[in-house]
């Protein structure tokens, strides 16, 4: 893995590797019933989809100040891994400068343990979330 994790992504990744088997999902799951709601005024509908995920997820970046950028994402609640997934990111990299998101590596989420637990195709839609964000961020 090349690239760095900023602290906040790096702590969470710690916690995923200190847990074991089905510890991961119930972990994963627990992240899911974290993810941050849309701010009043910022519909749906105006959010980018994400159709590599198996479940509708639509993200927003708000990167107008550059030196911290909003991370924002809408998955249902039926929807607990992709949520989950979503609530890694927002947790890990919402507020952070530009840099620091582009550093991450695009396949920091191998880092989680997760491989045997969740899909691979699961997995591609977590990275599929980063690398939409950093696209955005390229501009």
């Amino acid at each position: 893995m090349t690239g760095t994790l900023p602290a906040p992504l790096a702590e969470i990744v710690d916690d995923f590797k200190a847990v074991d088997g089905q510890d991961k999902i119930t972990l994963l799951l627990e992240f899911s019933t974290e993810l941050p709601p849309l701010p009043a005024g910022l519909e749906q509908a105006a959010m980018e989809p994400v159709p590599e995920c198996q479940s509708p997820l639509f993200l927003s970046v708000d990167d107008d100040d550059r030196s911290a950028v909003r991370l924002f994402f809408s998955a249902p609640p039926e929807a607990p891994t992709t949520r989950g997934f979503a609530s890694i990111l927002a947790q890990g990299l919402d507020g952070l400068p530009a840099e620091e998101i582009l550093a991450v590596p695009d396949d920091f989420y191998t880092e989680l343990g997760l491989a045997d637990a969740v899909s691979p195709l699961r997995l591609r839609g977590m990275s599929a979330m980063l690398g939409r964000v950093k696209r955005r961020l390229r501009g």
